[in-house]
């Protein structure tokens, strides 16, 4: 069985603390918000079924949490290149590749992702995908919509979302 350390990190930003995994490469593993701790830990317990885990602190800031700080204070760009673990099931996958795809600035609607990704059916399974990403704001999951431009769901609530939406220049 593969083991896997992650070191964990904790960023103060405008709609609160997030909390921060990396691996040894220093790669996103998992991004949530600190009061919903709880979900990323069953987050990482299915992503990470078949491997042994441990977390601990962090000894050095990482470039996942500096170009999380530059993405808040206003250089929106800055998650583009950061590199991402993600484990799920293929289509899940797929779903987490697609949202990267979304340019900041910009909303697609659920079926918009689904089309996308080549599952122009799919949108119940799109949206059960996006409410799984484990790497949020970096996996701009927010950035997904109703067909109407309503907000729709957001795992770390609907006010967070409105506020990342804006802070990337839209009006919601």
């Amino acid at each position: 069985m593969a083991v896997l350390d992650l070191y964990e990190e904790r960023l103060a930003t405008p709609l609160g603390e997030l909390i921060v995994f990396t691996d040894r490469a220093g790669r996103a593993r998992a991004v949530d918000w600190a009061d919903y701790h709880a979900r990323m830990q069953q987050l990482l317990t299915r992503q990470y079924a078949n491997t042994v885990w441990s977390v601990q602190p962090a000894s050095t800031t990482s470039s996942v949490t500096q170009a999380l700080a530059h993405y808040f204070s206003g250089q929106l760009d800055a998650l583009e290149a950061v590199p991402c673990v993600v484990q799920g099931t293929p289509f899940q996958e797929r779903v987490w590749a697609g949202l990267r795809h979304i340019p900041c600035g910009t909303t697609w609607s659920y079926k918009q992702l689904a089309e996308h990704i080549q599952h122009p059916k799919a949108l119940r399974a799109v949206g059960t995908a996006n409410g799984a990403n484990p790497i949020s704001v970096i996996i701009p999951c927010h950035r997904v919509v109703g067909t109407h431009q309503q907000l729709g769901g957001y795992a770390g609530g609907l006010e967070r979302k409105r506020w990342l939406l804006q802070h990337e220049g839209l009006s919601f």
